[in-house]
């Protein structure tokens, strides 16, 4: 099973998590975390303007780092035995690791599935534009574009498979 992953941090040189957003590919698990104790003195002006509005909107998903290790690694034990992580950017799963304090599950498999080969693609890029042009779901949320990701995985999906049936 896929796992779509997306972050939001700092800044690409110092770089410190803000918050993680992961949905299944069956839409049925999903999870979601923003950091209280980011480094904020490391933000740059883009996450400043584009993903701090955005924060807020989930009381229940504010967390510590330490605390953020052990949602996640109880997160991951409710998923089935082998999930792939997909994301955009080696960046999301370097983050991911290092929330989880470089010891990633069991389940998850090496690697990545990587979607950069399918955001240029005309399928995937309209799905995850429509998704981001839906109400209360803007750019640069970890947990929106992560969804955003999977809505774009599913209409390639159903692209490719109507092109094999032709």
């Amino acid at each position: 099973m896929l796992i779509f992953l997306d972050t939001e941090f700092t800044d690409f040189i110092d770089c410190d998590l803000i918050s993680i957003g992961m949905v299944s590919e069956d839409g049925q698990h999903v999870f979601y975390a923003e950091r209280n104790d980011f480094r904020h003195e490391w933000e740059n002006d883009f996450v400043r303007v584009a993903v701090l509005p955005y924060l807020g909107q989930f009381p229940e998903a504010v967390c510590t780092r330490e605390e953020l290790t052990q949602r996640l690694r109880a997160w991951f034990a409710s998923l089935p035995r082998s999930v792939q992580i997909a994301c955009d950017a080696q960046q999301d799963l370097d983050l991911l690791r290092d929330a989880l304090d470089e010891e990633l599950p069991a389940n998850i498999k090496p690697g990545r599935f990587n979607l950069a080969s399918l955001i240029d693609t005309t399928v995937f890029h309209k799905a995850v534009c429509h998704y981001h042009e839906q109400p209360g779901q803007p750019w640069h949320h970890a947990l929106y574009d992560a969804h955003a990701h999977r809505h774009g995985w599913m209409a390639w999906m159903d692209a490719h498979k109507e092109k094999k049936q032709a």
